[in-house]
C-alpha cells in the first residue's frame, strides 16, 4: 500500500463511520456479557484488551472475533488526528473546528489515562482505629515482614501478578528464596478431620492441619477470589520447608533463619499513604420514627507528618474527602455502627474528561455562531 492510500485510509470518513459502529457493537456485546462473565472479567475481555476471543467450551484454542476497546480507541485516535492534520486549515474561522478535534482526543486519551492509571481500594476503619493505607480488593500479596527488631518492621510485599507468573522469587532485602510450588487465585481452605482426611497442604505453619482446594474463578459483583498458595522458603543450606499462605488464614506465620524471625502472610494488596485518617465517629441516622436512612457519616481526623497538618474531616454522602490525589467516598459501614468504610479512587486523568467537554461545546459554540452570524448579514444584505 502507497503511501497517499494509507494516509487516505487512515483520514477517511468511511473509516470514522466503521470506527463508531463497531464502539456501539462493542458497547453492546460487552454489557451483555456482564450478565454470565460479570463486570470486572467483561472489562478485561471486551474494553481492556485489542482483540475479543472465542473458542468452544472446553477447548484449548481460541480465535480473535471482534476488535476490542484499545484496537477500537486507538484507531480512533489516528483517524482523529490524521484527518485533522490533512483538512487543517488556519484562520479563526476554524478555530471551532480545532477545539472540537482536541476535545475528541483529549477525551480519548483521557479515558486511555483513567483506564491504565486508576486505582479503587477501601479503607475499612473500627471507631478509634487509624491506618496509613488502603487495601485493594481484588488484588493479594504475599508480605514476609522482618520482626526481629521490636521498634520497626521490615516488609517485602510480592504483587499477586508475580506469584502468579514466577517460580522462584528473590529479594535483596531476603536472605532466601520464595519458591511458589502452586498459586490458587481462587480457593477454599478446610480443616483436617479424621483418619481418613486429606493430605496437608504443607508441612510447615498453619497448612500443617489444613486442607486447600482450588475453585474457578467467581465473577458476580458482590462476591471475590479468596486466593491461596503454597511457598517454599529456600536457603544456601537447603529447604526449609513448605507453607500454606491464604486470606483464610487470619494470622501471620512465623520462621527463623540466620537469628531473625520472620511472618508469612498472603493478605489483600495495600497501597500506603504519608498521610494517616483515624475514624472518630460513625454516625447512621435514621428518620425518626423510620428504619428508612437518612444519613451515613464518618468524621475522621487526616494526619499528614511531614506537613504537620492535623485536622478533623467530615465525610458522607455526595461530600467525598479529597486529599493527596484520592477521593475517599463513604460506601458502607459495619452492621454495629462502629466502623465505616470508605471507597478510595486515585484517578490522575480525572479532569481530562471535563476540560474535553468545555473544548468540544466551546467549539460548537464557535462554529454556530459563525454560521448564525453569516446568516443574519445575508439577510441584512438581502
Amino acid at each position: 500500500m502507497s503511501l497517499d492510500r494509507l494516509i487516505a485510509f487512515f483520514t477517511s470518513l468511511k473509516l470514522s463511520v466503521v470506527t463508531l459502529v463497531l464502539a456501539m457493537l462493542l458497547v453492546f456485546f460487552g454489557t451483555l456479557a456482564q450478565v454470565e462473565r460479570g463486570l470486572y472479567q467483561a472489562q478485561h475481555e471486551f474494553f481492556r484488551s485489542f482483540l475479543i476471543y472465542w473458542g468452544p467450551p472446553g477447548a484449548a484454542w481460541k480465535v480473535p472475533v471482534f476488535p476490542g476497546g484499545y484496537l477500537i480507541g486507538g484507531v480512533m485516535l489516528i483517524n482523529l488526528l490524521a484527518a485533522h492534520l490533512r483538512y487543517y486549515r488556519t484562520g479563526w474561522k476554524h478555530l471551532g473546528l480545532v477545539m472540537i478535534h482536541f476535545g475528541l482526543v483529549l477525551l480519548l486519551l483521557g479515558q486511555l489515562a483513567t483506564d491504565l492509571l486508576s486505582v479503587e481500594s477501601t479503607l475499612h476503619l473500627r471507631e478509634g482505629e487509624t491506618k496509613n493505607y488502603t487495601v485493594v480488593d481484588r488484588r493479594a500479596e504475599l508480605a514476609v515482614v522482618d520482626v526481629t527488631d521490636a521498634q520497626h518492621d521490615r516488609v517485602v510485599a510480592i504483587p499477586q501478578r508475580v506469584l502468579e507468573h514466577q517460580t522462584a522469587i528473590t529479594h535483596p532485602e531476603l536472605p532466601f528464596t520464595v519458591r511458589v510450588q502452586r498459586f490458587m487465585a481462587n480457593s477454599t481452605v478446610a480443616n483436617r478431620r479424621g483418619n481418613n482426611a486429606a493430605p496437608p497442604a504443607s508441612d510447615q505453619g498453619a497448612g500443617a492441619q489444613l486442607t486447600v482446594q482450588e475453585l474457578p474463578r467467581v465473577t458476580a459483583m458482590d462476591r471475590r477470589d479468596v486466593p491461596s498458595a503454597l511457598i517454599e522458603i529456600g536457603t544456601p543450606a537447603g529447604s526449609q520447608g513448605t507453607w500454606l499462605v491464604s486470606e483464610f488464614i487470619d494470622q501471620p506465620q512465623r520462621f527463623t533463619w540466620q537469628g531473625r524471625h520472620y511472618e508469612l502472610s498472603l493478605r489483600q494488596r495495600r497501597d500506603y499513604t504519608p498521610h494517616s485518617l483515624t475514624l472518630l465517629e460513625f454516625r447512621h441516622d435514621k428518620y425518626p420514627g423510620t428504619e428508612i436512612p437518612k444519613n451515613f457519616s464518618s468524621r475522621v481526623r487526616l494526619r499528614h507528618p511531614q506537613t504537620g497538618e492535623d485536622r478533623e474531616v467530615l465525610i458522607y454522602m455526595n461530600n467525598p474527602l479529597r486529599y493527596g490525589g484520592a477521593t475517599y467516598y463513604q460506601a458502607s459501614f459495619d452492621t454495629d455502627n462502629q466502623g465505616t468504610i470508605l471507597q478510595v479512587v486515585r484517578n490522575p486523568g480525572w479532569l481530562t474528561p471535563y476540560v474535553a467537554c468545555v473544548l468540544v461545546s466551546l467549539g460548537l459554540i464557535w462554529q454556530f455562531s459563525l454560521h448564525l452570524f453569516n446568516f443574519l448579514r445575508q439577510r441584512r444584505v438581502g
